[in-house]
């Protein structure tokens, strides 16, 4: 790791203070120059920021930055790229599903319910609006309890360049619905206790998207 990366990781308390670049300069005997390129890097990371006035702020570390920063590099070169990482998703998705759906409290599940009721709603309304953030919501609602911040990151990474990339646009109202009755399956089935159940709907579900991601039309991500 660069200098100043390794100056965060060893001083890694949040309310700490991190002094100027003049000050870490020759605590670390490294030149400005090379720090403000450090630094830049890990701002990209989001492992800090810098306000005027304030100076230079750690923050929580998130594993989001990262993935995002490469995924839409990498889509920027060659969409098709970004089918990989939904297949990624999904097999993240139904690996840690058991797992995480036995983490779900009562409360959360309604909330997801809420989530299918506010979807159906937008459906069934004039004009229908997609409730594409209703569709983030209830998927990443799932894993949150995992407490797994690699997961939530790659999961978070997903949904916001699932916009990007122009899956979250409207298709047809047969397919729509059919995402959010696969929805309805799997939070049915939680409520059973019938985790195959409802792992089987997420894998049909899955499928369904799949099979759009790969029919949707290339365009250049921006």
């Amino acid at each position: 790791m660069s200098e100043f990366l390794n100056y965060l990781a060893s001083n890694d308390r949040l309310d700490e203070r991190i002094p100027p670049l003049t000050e870490l300069s020759q605590q670390l005997g490294v030149s400005i120059a090379i720090l403000r390129e450090q630094m830049e890097v890990a701002r990209a990371l989001g492992l800090v920021e810098v306000k005027p006035k304030t100076g230079i702020h750690r923050l929580p570390y998130s594993f989001k930055p990262a993935v995002k920063h490469s995924l839409a590099y990498a889509i920027q070169t060659n969409q098709a790229y970004f089918s990989m990482y939904a297949d990624l998703r999904k097999h993240i998705e139904e690996a840690y599903w058991t797992e995480a759906v036995m983490l779900l409290t009562r409360q959360d599940i309604e909330q997801l319910r809420g989530y299918i009721r506010r979807a159906q709603e937008k459906l069934s309304g004039e004009p229908v609006q997609i409730p594409h953030v209703e569709h983030r919501e209830f998927h990443l609602s799932i894993y949150r309890r995992l407490d797994n911040l690699f997961v939530m990151g790659i999961l978070e990474t997903y949904w916001e360049l699932y916009e990007a990339v122009g899956l979250a646009v409207y298709t047809d109202y047969s397919y729509l619905e059919n995402v959010w009755n696969y929805h309805e399956k799997m939070v049915d089935a939680i409520c059973a206790g019938d985790f195959s159940a409802g792992f089987h709907a997420l894998a049909d579900h899955m499928e369904l998207l799949q099979e759009r991601s790969r029919t949707t039309p290339n365009q250049k991500f921006e």
